[in-house]
This record gives C-alpha cells, structure tokens and sequence, in this order.
C-alpha cells in the first residue's frame, strides 16, 4: 500500500463524494459521472487516481465498465495507524 496515494486520494473533496456514491454498490461510469456532475474527461482524472491509491476497483463487462469501492484498502490504512499508535504508546 502507498500511503502517501492512499491519502492524496482522501484529500481531494471529489475523490471523496466518488467514494461515498460507491459505498451504495457497483455502478457504471456514466451513471457516476451523472452522480457526482463531471464530465467523462474529469470523472476518468478522479477514477485513475482513486484506482492507483488502491479505493476502488472496475469491472468491464461488454461496452460498459463498473466501478465499485475496495475497502481492503482502508483496513490495511487503520493497520498502519494503530502501528503508529503502538509504537508512540511502546515508547512512553
């Protein structure tokens, strides 16, 4: 996991409002552009980074490609935080 995407991703208001529409399930790019009012250009920006930082991933089936969120991604983070947490407390 890069932490550093993982976040950059979380740090953008859009990448965020993606994240809470797929949090609903699978859904297809034009109805997530529909969604969160981007165009095509835009949403393709905010889905590449979300993907790279590991949030979401796309399933393509015929003419149609689906994204749908990946949660693994925020388990391996809270991991990472209670290490930073443990440490802090091990060191006291």
């Amino acid at each position: 996991m890069q932490i550093q995407a993982l976040l950059d991703a979380l740090g953008d208001r859009t990448g965020r409002e993606i994240l809470t529409v797929l949090k609903e399930g699978k859904i297809s790019s034009g109805e997530l552009a529909k969604r969160v009012g981007l165009s095509p250009s835009a949403l393709s920006y905010h889905l590449s980074k979300l993907k790279k930082a590991g949030w979401i991933y796309e399933t393509r089936v015929k003419n149609f490609i689906y994204y749908e969120l990946d949660l693994t991604v925020l388990d391996e983070a809270i991991l990472w935080i209670q290490s930073l947490r443990r440490r802090n407390t091990d060191e006291k």
